[in-house]
């Protein structure tokens, strides 16, 4: 049923659009991504269309996504900045990764977009309820080429356990670490710590939530250069805000 859904390219009963958000490179002066975040048509959070998408949507949801960032960040001219595009997925609306990605591959070549330059974020804030299959879909998304990234971690479900399955290519700190870094030493112990793993796993790490120069200095001081925050800038409606500072 779920890939009849994909193929059939089931209608969704709502609309929504996609905001971005710098993900900054403060050691090249460059933006290494924009993450592409739900948004309603009129501007609405991402939580009033999130509460629209059940069960009965959930594959279609998941596939109008990648689309739309894709095409959407295209038209805001993103191909030519260089950086990478960033898409959040959900697990669970995969159902086969080697067929659900069809789509993905049509829009990038529709609008010249290396699958290289796409990073998909799985969170860490849902339950990960068959961690074989967020493995599956991971190792799917590596064979063609595509970033994978742990998105919030620190303050989710999965951890280290998930990191001893899978090593990413990029692992996101979450802001519950990162907030007043500057004045929490726990924090930064334990910053330093995921960063060490990081180091010998070959993995890269941004920093989220950064919206202070205190903290920034701090980070940078760990060893820390990706860092998406409203330092840098807030997620900017349909357009690829540059960031401020740079």
């Amino acid at each position: 049923m779920d890939c009849q859904a994909c193929r059939e390219g089931t209608a969704l009963p709502f609309d929504f659009t996609m905001a971005f958000q710098p993900i900054v490179d403060v050691g090249a002066g460059t933006v290494f991504a924009y993450e592409a975040l739900v948004r309603g048509p009129a501007g609405e959070g991402a939580g009033a269309i999130l509460a629209r998408v059940d069960a009965a949507n959930r594959y279609a949801f998941d596939q109008a996504c990648r689309v739309k960032a894709i095409e959407l960040a295209a038209s805001l001219g993103l191909v030519q900045t260089g950086a990478r595009l960033s898409i959040n997925f959900l697990p669970a609306a995969i159902y086969r990764p080697e067929h659900c990605l069809r789509a993905t591959f049509k829009a990038s070549r529709a609008v010249g977009l290396p699958l290289d330059r796409l990073m998909f974020e799985a969170t860490e804030n849902e339950p990960v309820h068959d961690a074989d299959h967020l493995l599956a879909v991971f190792r799917e998304y590596r064979r063609h080429g595509f970033l994978s990234a742990i998105d919030d971690f620190g303050a989710g479900y999965a951890g280290l356990s998930l990191l001893a399955k899978f090593q990413p290519d990029v692992l996101k700190i979450d802001v519950e670490l990162t907030r007043d870094v500057h004045v929490r030493p726990v924090s930064r112990t334990i910053i330093a710590a995921i960063l060490q793993v990081c180091r010998t796993l070959g993995i890269t790490v941004v920093a989220e939530g950064v919206e202070t120069l205190e903290e920034l200095a701090t980070l940078r001081d760990l060893g820390i250069t990706l860092i998406q925050g409203y330092l840098f800038g807030r997620p900017a409606f349909e357009a690829l805000p540059k960031p401020l500072g740079l």
